[in-house]
């Protein structure tokens, strides 16, 4: 499967804040891949000195680049296990430094002609264990359910498993694709599929609105509902540094964070952590 691959480079310069031949690699989340590249574009363009590589590939092969020294910040849509910081400290004396660049509603999605509207964490649970198999069972047509999942290397694979299915494996009929834009592909080709994954890739598809449980109101994965908590299934989106930054990588990343980086964020369609 083809790893989906964003890099951006500009010509080097002797003005701007990055001396001449100095560059930034960041490596790890497809779910961040849109994000990681929108904001190297325009920093890129307001220091024409600056070189800012972006490469997707998955949380984890993000955080194995870390480790293995091959990337400056990566880009992660989990935290850090402590296996990862403990390889880290090994290596570098050093558990790393987690900075929380965005916030993210863990989004279902469904074709925009499935009937569908809302579904319980139970619900979701059940049907990506494999003991939900007929759209009927929710609500939906007399149809057999789809399933689209992520490759296990996948950040948004290993928070979903964890904090959705708690733990339990997803069911075998589950179709793993390799990023999140194949995932929304296939749904909207597909009016009996389900996936899940970031809320900035919304297009042509449509979001199912999640409850906590059967008794509880349905909300929408939009920015007021994820920052209040009230949308069930929220994240935070992270870069993750060998150590704390300093010259150029410092820059950046400060300016990330900075009202005009975050503006960034909600123009992509994930939510600012400011």
């Amino acid at each position: 499967m083809k790893k989906i691959i964003i890099t951006l480079i500009i010509a080097l310069s002797t003005f701007g804040f990055m001396q001449q031949g100095e560059t930034i690699t960041v490596k790890g989340s497809d779910t961040m891949v849109i994000l990681g590249q929108r904001w190297a574009e325009i920093y890129m363009s307001k220091h024409p000195g600056a070189t800012i590589q972006v490469t997707g590939g998955g949380s984890g092969t993000g955080i194995s680049a870390l480790i293995n020294g091959t990337t400056d910040i990566c880009n992660a849509s989990r935290p850090m296990k402590k296996s990862e910081k403990g390889k880290l400290k090994q290596r570098y004396n050093t558990l790393g430094v987690e900075i929380k660049a965005a916030k993210d509603g863990l989004a279902l999605y469904v074709n925009e002609l499935n009937p569908v509207k809302e579904l319980s964490l139970e619900q979701i649970r059940e049907i990506y264990k494999g003991n939900i198999t007929n759209w009927k069972q929710v609500g939906g047509n007399d149809t057999k359910i789809i399933l689209y999942s992520r490759e296990n290397n996948s950040g948004t694979y290993v928070y979903f498993k964890d904090n959705v299915l708690n733990g339990d494996d997803f069911a075998a009929s589950a179709q793993n694709m390799p990023g999140t834009a194949a995932v929304v592909n296939a749904i909207a080709k597909d009016k009996n599929g389900i996936g899940y994954g970031g809320t900035a890739y919304g297009k042509g598809i449509r979001f199912l609105k999640v409850k906590e449980d059967a008794n509880s109101p349905a909300y929408e994965p939009t920015e007021e509902n994820v920052k209040s908590d009230k949308y069930p299934i929220s994240r935070y989106l992270y870069m993750y540094l060998r150590s704390k930054p300093t010259g150029a990588l410092k820059e950046y990343i400060d300016w990330i964070l900075s009202k005009e980086g975050q503006e960034i964020v909600s123009k992509v369609g994930y939510f600012p952590v400011m």
